[in-house]
């Protein structure tokens, strides 16, 4: 496949043939398809850019490439992958794949910018789609990315989908946060949680997803610094994210007292920044929430305090990012959450 991101030169989770690390998340939603026995709904979990997405693809091109669980094809598949040149890989790749849909946040025409949420009336099609008749094969999929950019009304509108699943449907539903999710989905769904990859598994991910190699300098220093994130290494590569990124693990360890002299200059750098190292700043944010919605698996207070955290400093950035504010006030704010977090 030769289609690229406008903006990079990068391969888009759709157009991905190739999973790395996820083996054994692989092999359990493989068994289950081939048990004949496929839950309607999946929660697919892990910090963001992990591969969570190409996961979701992956199985979406496995299921409507080989639409009957019991044949000798699937019974003897030893992974999901399937030819990038099959018809459904190219379709799926081109977005032109009908009985696939995808809710994500999409193009605000009037701004040119992309909405920040999922909106309410793209949830809804959800329903009408899965009402419909299927074609070749029977199967309907929706792939959500992620669930996290959808509000309260969206998941009440994605409920009803949940609730009364029509026969043949499959549910991706992928989260940066699971444990934030209203119980009300996740009770019906089957949770599936990813983990950060290793470094090696990274740079393998990284020089596919760029068509670079695996052993320049760039690629080994993007991967070092990703946390297991291919999406991570993919914003500090070849880019100043790198200095920022020390720079906020740093603060990071100061919690619940980072130095305000260090936050003023950080809100500095970002001020005077390219977007895309508010979105990095953003993406470490969300990656050390999650850590503290991880560890604070087993305590109900501690959780809802990482999740309304959450909750908070995403609105704000994404009124930042809307509305064209200043960033600097946002640095402040998001490091006053995260204090009371830490103290929590």
């Amino acid at each position: 496949m030769s289609a690229k991101d406008d903006d990079r030169d990068v391969l888009l989770p759709r157009e991905t043939s190739v999973l790395y690390g996820h083996a054994e998340a692989e092999r359990t939603l493989l068994e289950a398809y081939q048990s004949t026995r496929m839950a309607h709904a999946w929660l697919i979990g892990g910090p963001q850019g992990i591969g969570k997405a190409t996961l979701a693809y992956r199985l979406a091109r496995f299921v409507l490439a080989h639409p009957d669980p019991k044949s000798p094809e699937v019974q003897a598949a030893t992974s999901l992958a399937v030819d990038p040149e099959n018809l459904v890989a190219r379709r799926v790749a081109a977005q032109a794949q009908g009985d696939l849909l995808v809710l994500e946040r999409v193009i605000n025409e009037k701004t040119d910018k992309l909405f920040t949420v999922i909106r309410v009336e793209d949830v809804r099609r959800s329903v009408s789609f899965f009402g419909s008749t299927a074609g070749e094969g029977g199967w309907r999929i929706a792939i959500v990315d992620a669930i996290d950019d959808m509000q309260r009304e969206g998941a009440n509108a994605l409920l009803k989908v949940l609730e009364e699943p029509p026969a043949r449907t499959l549910l991706l539903l992928l989260s940066h946060a699971p444990g934030r999710e209203l119980p009300t989905i996740r009770s019906r769904c089957r949770r599936l949680l990813l983990r950060p990859l290793d470094e090696a598994d990274v740079t393998r991910a990284l020089a596919t997803a760029t068509g670079r190699e695996a052993a320049e300098p760039e690629v080994i220093a993007a991967a070092t610094a990703s946390d297991g994130s291919v999406g991570r290494a993919l914003r500090v590569l070849d880019g100043p994210a790198l200095a920022l990124r020390q720079r906020v693990l740093d603060l990071f360890k100061q919690l619940p007292n980072p130095d305000p002299r260090a936050v003023h200059a950080l809100g500095d750098a970002i001020s005077g920044s390219e977007p895309q190292t508010l979105a990095t700043f953003m993406d470490m944010v969300n990656a050390w929430l999650s850590g503290r919605l991880d560890a604070s698996a087993q305590s109900d207070a501690h959780m809802t305090k990482a999740a309304e955290t959450w909750e908070k400093v995403n609105r704000a950035a994404r009124d930042v990012e809307a509305y064209n504010l200043e960033r600097k006030p946002l640095v402040f704010s998001v490091f006053g959450l995260l204090a009371e977090t830490a103290r929590s």
